[in-house]
């Protein structure tokens, strides 16, 4: 066996340990570290090289030492994210910055998101997993909270608890930052 698919059998070998280990979906992981859901299969299956960047944000959603990764090491102690690290999700919302805080294990059990709105800027979401709820605390600015038919205006420090197993939607009135709790999606 070359050098070159030995290494790629390890890569993709810790890889998909490290996930299963944590209990997570390929979906999971590729919403907590950016990489797309075909990517990260194709690397666990080693039929991908990915670049530096990419195993970065996927030990990062992993929580696998980067230096370490050959050896499938748990990064140990207090793991630190970096604010400019955060993963970042693209696409859901207009007018929005939504970053990850929670760790990647929480994922669809107890996720956090820092929120970031452009005046005008939304959220708008289909109904999660039945007895899905939000928790929304408004940082500075103002939001229009809605969860079926029920529709509430929010200022900074107020917090808003609602069913998400609904079409629910956060809209920016003007612009504003906030913390979202999303407990069971």
């Amino acid at each position: 066996m070359n050098p070159r698919s030995d290494i790629h059998d390890r890569l993709a070998a810790s890889l998909r340990d490290a996930r299963k280990a944590r209990g997570l979906s390929l979906d999971a992981v590729a919403k907590l570290s950016g990489v797309s859901r075909s990517m990260v299969s194709q690397i666990e299956r080693g039929e991908s090289s990915p670049t530096v960047a990419t195993l970065w944000n996927l030990t990062q959603a992993l929580q696998v030492d980067f230096a370490g990764l050959m050896e499938g090491k748990v990064a140990p102690g207090i793991a630190v994210v970096r604010a400019e690290a955060a993963p970042v999700i693209a696409g859901h919302g207009v007018g929005l910055r939504l970053r990850i805080l929670s760790a990647p294990e929480a994922a669809g059990k107890h996720e956090v998101y820092d929120l970031e709105f452009e005046a005008g800027g939304a959220l708008v979401s289909d109904p999660h997993s039945p007895g899905c709820r939000e928790h929304l605390t408004v940082i500075s600015g103002r939001l229009s909270v809605g969860s079926g038919d029920e529709v509430e205006e929010l200022g900074p420090g107020d917090t808003a608890h609602y069913p998400a197993d609904r079409p629910h939607a956060i809209r920016a009135i003007g612009a504003a930052r906030a913390f979202l709790i999303v407990q069971d999606s």
